[in-house]
């Protein structure tokens, strides 16, 4: 069966887009997640504010704790992307191939994603949970991927996989906004006589945002609850009396609004939004950047090795 290059130049690009994306706001997320993790009551809180983490990390000297568990956030990131969107691609194709259609409906295009999405979650959860309980340690004291992963019963570094199956529906609300807003903005450059093949660095900046922010308001409570499903054990009473509450999304969602109300649901929201629309931003600007350069280069791999059979099997 031949390879499908196209799915492999889209999932390459946003493996691409995802590796720089995250190394260059990983400070960031760090302090989100551990922000997040986070559950007592008020007036006990260790972090009232995202800057909290931060200078917690500054006043101890453990600048490089920042970026605890980026190597593992990192391989998450870039297997995750390149599954995504190798399956979105892919799936696309063959949907359009079977139905006839040239083009995807809203519909359409929401079970496509979930579905991509879906193989994503499955094959990267080990990296998604260790790279938690990476960057929700104590400053100075996050362990390697290895260590991290042989910790506990293999079973839990698939902690939180129901919920990152329900949070399908994040990515594929994000990148199904983000296609129909790009599809009408090159229709509306083409209608004016511009040149409709790409959009600007700005344009795909702009659209990326909108579209996570979207994506994250809708689904933010199911995140957090992953977040602390996954995170690293406290060494404190608290956290040995919340016990295995922490390890079911129904503990999680009582632990909360016992200790916090229900705007607990929507703590560190603001932090989700900065960092992962910055993030995806970046990771959809990157990758149309470089998506036709990626496409030239798998083309011209394939001619390589094309003419290297040919004088093989001539010789």
């Amino acid at each position: 069966m031949s390879l499908d290059l196209e799915s492999i130049s889209e999932a390459t690009s946003g493996a691409i887009g995802a590796l720089l994306s995250t190394t260059i706001l990983y400070p960031l997320d760090t302090c989100k997640t551990k922000f997040q993790a986070e559950i007592r009551a008020h007036g006990q809180q260790r972090y009232r504010n995202l800057s909290d983490v931060f200078w917690e990390a500054i006043s101890t000297q453990q600048y490089l704790s920042l970026y605890q568990g980026l190597g593992t956030k990192n391989l998450q990131s870039v297997i995750s992307q390149f599954v995504y969107f190798y399956g979105y691609s892919y799936f696309k194709r063959l949907y359009l191939k079977r139905s006839g259609s040239k083009s995807i409906g809203t519909k359409a295009n929401l079970l496509l994603a979930a579905a991509a999405g879906a193989c994503t979650a499955i094959v990267t959860q080990p990296l998604d949970t260790a790279s938690s309980r990476m960057q929700t340690s104590a400053f100075g004291k996050s362990k390697g991927l290895l260590e991290t992963l042989t910790e506990g019963r293999w079973s839990e570094t698939f902690d939180g996989l129901g919920i990152s199956l329900i949070l399908t529906s994040n990515p594929a609300i994000q990148y199904t906004v983000f296609d129909q807003l790009k599809q009408r903005l090159l229709t509306a450059k083409k209608s004016t006589g511009s040149s409709p093949e790409a959009l600007s660095a700005f344009s795909a900046f702009m659209l990326g945002a909108l579209s996570k922010s979207i994506a994250t308001v809708l689904t933010y409570p199911l995140i957090r609850c992953k977040v602390m499903i996954q995170a690293a054990d406290e060494d404190d009473d608290t956290a040995r009396t919340q016990g295995k509450c922490k390890k079911t999304m129904a503990g999680v969602l009582f632990a909360i609004w016992r200790k916090e109300g229900i705007l607990g649901y929507f703590k560190g929201l603001h932090a989700q939004i900065l960092k992962t629309v910055l993030s995806s931003a970046l990771l959809l600007m990157i990758k149309e950047k470089i998506s036709k350069a990626t496409w030239i280069m798998i083309l011209a791999i394939r001619r390589y090795l094309f003419l290297s059979r040919g004088k093989l099997k001539n010789g």
